[in-house]
């Protein structure tokens, strides 16, 4: 227990000092190195000192994640969301091959009752996940529809109603990964029954990929359910917004410099072509002006995702946008980002 309520305590802590480093550093390849060294710096500091592994990196992972965007410049951001995708896509492809030439010697050791009785335990766990999973939020669904229908369906944001098609595709949708054959692998070599429980692990990650997941698209086909798009109704919302409040942070400039920053900006976040661009002797004055309205958009967009206004998805994909056109507006004066 006391290294449970320490991993929980170290790994905000340890994010928090992590975020003051970065702030620090503005060379590009020296800050993708730091994040590589400080996120396995944590687990390995964790497991020395005897705190959870999983727990630290997850409660550390999730203070970074909340804080970065607002900190990090968009010329770190970009290349190193690339860097990160490529990195952990082959992460996940090693970690599942090293899992099955696990999973060899262990069948290999035991006797033919011992490999039934290992079988029968993951097959159990296997089915007790799926219906435990089905269980819980099916009758947290009917509950919330019930909830809906007494005092009405009035969302933060734009969100489908629950049905209970919509519940059972949820319910439906507990496929396991990379997470539970992690933490499975963390135990260490002589943990009580170890094997079993990596085993177990694996054919339950296995068994909801597989059945789970190819049965996933035919169960969406027999609900017939419809997607009126809301990612894509918050990515417009966020758009309005935060093109409102970079165009109010200079809205009593009127000289021709503001103006072409506001066609500009205009633009690119309705998504129409640029009228005109500015000279190279305005390029200056041009960028500082153009960075005071992307920082005001940027506090607008961060300001909705933190009352819950939009959610992660719209969040990332206007944070993204936003990148570029930071990118597009001042490359040209900062450079190579090597």
């Amino acid at each position: 227990m006391l290294a449970v309520a320490g991993s929980l305590v170290a790994g905000p802590a340890l994010g928090w000092l992590t975020l003051r480093l970065f702030d620090r550093v503005e060379h590009v390849p020296t800050a993708i190195i730091i994040q590589f060294v400080t996120t396995f710096g944590v687990w390995i500091l964790a497991e020395e000192v005897g705190l959870s592994g999983v727990l630290t990196m997850v409660s550390y992972a999730i203070t970074v994640a909340r804080s970065s965007p607002e900190r990090t410049p968009a010329r770190v951001r970009i290349p190193a969301y690339a860097v990160w995708e490529t990195v952990v896509f082959a992460l996940t492809i090693l970690a599942f091959i090293f899992i099955g030439l696990q999973i060899r010697p262990i069948l290999d050791s035991l006797e033919a009752v011992d490999r039934g009785r290992y079988y029968s335990v993951a097959g159990a766990v296997l089915g007790t996940v799926i219906v435990v999973r089905l269980a819980w939020h099916m009758s947290l669904n009917t509950i919330v529809r019930w909830w809906h229908r007494r005092v009405g369906f009035n969302p933060p944001r734009p969100l489908l109603r629950p049905t209970f098609g919509s519940g059972l595709v949820i319910s439906w949708s507990g496929m396991r990964g990379i997470v539970s054959l992690a933490a499975a692998l963390a135990l260490p070599a002589g943990f009580p029954y170890r094997d079993l429980i990596v085993f177990t692990a694996f054919i339950v990650v296995l068994g909801t990929l597989v059945i789970q997941g190819m049965t996933l698209k035919p169960l969406l086909h027999r609900l017939h359910l419809q997607d009126d798009d809301p990612v894509g109704r918050e990515l417009r919302l966020a758009r309005d917004r935060a093109l409102e409040s970079a165009l109010v942070s200079f809205a009593n400039d009127e000289s021709p410099i503001a103006e072409a920053v506001r066609q500009e900006l205009t633009a690119q976040l309705t998504h129409e072509r640029a009228a005109g661009s500015a000279g190279n002797d305005i390029r200056v004055a041009r960028n500082e002006l153009h960075g005071c309205a992307l920082a005001a958009a940027r506090k607008t967009v961060h300001d909705m995702r933190a009352s819950e206004e939009i959610g992660d998805d719209a969040f990332h994909q206007i944070e993204e946008e936003l990148d570029w056109i930071e990118m597009s507006g001042s490359g040209r004066k900062q450079g190579s980002v090597g």
